[in-house]
């Protein structure tokens, strides 16, 4: 299969040194890339600045910085693609105006206006056709609910939800905790596992998906 694997945050710049982002470090999303190459797929990993390596073996890599610019990128390269698994954190906000320059202490407006940025899987659904799309949720409540709304509500054929709350689980560590939720199923948990391992069984959850779509 051809997976196209995004990865990492977004950054919203509020002037070239300031920014809005979150706290992915991409490894989860580069775990996935991997264990893509390990099962003998083309991988290409768009990623967002984060500071690990890439992925030996990649049939590309595509560095970003912006929703904008992964929007673009995403966009770019699906129709390439038998499967996209979005693992990217990506900033739902940005400054409204960016300044060119450093806004200095005395200059910063005591309100920041923000606008929203483009809903990443929704743009990109009219493109799906018959392509896999695999999405991530990273929750701190009611997690099962929210990651099968928006299961249903963007057109997915799993999800992966995690409670970043938890020990062990969500950003800037090793391991993960996670539930597959796919349409018709019952939801499947797994037991605190290495994000490699978390990888190795998503790979293996989306070859089975397409073994399942082939005449």
């Amino acid at each position: 299969m051809r997976l196209l694997v995004s990865a990492g945050p977004t950054r919203e710049f509020l002037d070239p040194v300031r920014f809005l982002s979150n706290r992915s470090t991409g490894r989860m999303g580069y775990a996935v890339a991997a264990a893509g190459v390990a099962a003998g797929h083309a991988v290409t990993l768009v990623s967002g600045p984060v500071a690990l390596p890439p992925p030996p073996g990649l049939a590309a890599f595509v560095p970003i910085v912006s929703a904008r610019d992964l929007l673009a990128a995403l966009r770019d390269r699906l129709p390439d693609a038998d499967a996209l698994v979005m693992t990217a954190a990506v900033a739902d906000f940005r400054p409204a105006d960016a300044a060119p320059l450093k806004i200095h202490k005395g200059d910063m407006p005591a309100e920041l206006r923000l606008v929203r940025n483009p809903d990443i899987l929704e743009a990109l659904r009219p493109l799906k056709g018959a392509r896999l799309f695999v999405g991530f949720a990273a929750e701190t409540d009611a997690v099962l609910e929210s990651a099968a709304a928006k299961l249903a509500r963007k057109g997915l054929d799993l999800i992966v939800a995690n409670d970043v709350t938890r020990p062990g689980a969500g950003f800037e560590v090793d391991t993960n905790v996670v539930t597959f939720l796919a349409p018709d199923r019952a939801p499947e948990a797994l037991p605190l596992l290495s994000k490699t391992e978390v990888a190795r069984r998503l790979v293996a959850r989306i070859e089975a998906l397409a073994a399942a779509r082939r005449p």
